[in-house]
């Protein structure tokens, strides 16, 4: 496979790029993404029987159901990112091993409404928090420990409604090539 085909299906809406500038609109337009993505994406996902839930989204990749469960994992730990810097003074947040979690049995084998469900559940309080915040809570940060990387708020939210995007992208482009809708 050529490895411009392989960077398309890694990241079939590009890479994220936050404005340097980040205005209320694009603030409320990111929690838009992640009010309305809990819904598209079970949608998407019920209609898949079991073979299909267990088909890699690319070479090498993961399956489909590794994906929404990997959602469930990544958006709980933003969600306490999101609690941290709004709490503490630039924290240094917690990484995690988002492969081998990929790998875990939970993520690996147990019935995808698991996390289609917490999905729902984590994006109302997310998306009530979020349109609760201040400016200066916008502006509070964390630090992440890959490379120190400061993270604020803000770009937190626009970072998460692409996940939100990129990985509904991942399924949505396999269920188009496979012809499953």
């Amino acid at each position: 496979m050529k490895s411009s085909t392989l960077e398309s299906l890694k990241y079939p809406i590009g890479h994220f790029s936050c404005p340097t500038e980040i205005s209320i609109q694009e603030i409320n337009k990111w929690i838009t993404v992640l009010e309305s993505f809990p819904v598209k994406l079970t949608n998407i996902v019920l209609n898949l029987n079991e073979e299909q839930l267990n088909t890699p989204y690319r070479p090498n990749g993961w399956t489909v159901i590794q994906l929404v469960h990997h959602i469930a994992d990544s958006h709980h730990n933003s969600y306490t990112r999101f609690k941290w810097a709004l709490t503490e003074d630039a924290p240094v947040i917690k990484a995690y091993e988002e492969k081998d979690w990929a790998n875990l049995v939970d993520a690996s084998t147990s019935p995808v409404i698991l996390s289609l469900n917490y999905i729902t559940a984590l994006h109302a309080k997310l998306v009530y928090l979020l349109k609760g915040l201040t400016d200066d809570q916008l502006n509070r940060s964390f630090i992440h420990p890959y490379g120190k990387t400061k993270v604020t708020v803000a770009e937190n939210i626009g970072s998460y409604a692409w996940h939100s995007n990129h990985h509904y992208a991942h399924i949505k482009n396999l269920c188009e090539r496979e012809g499953w809708f």
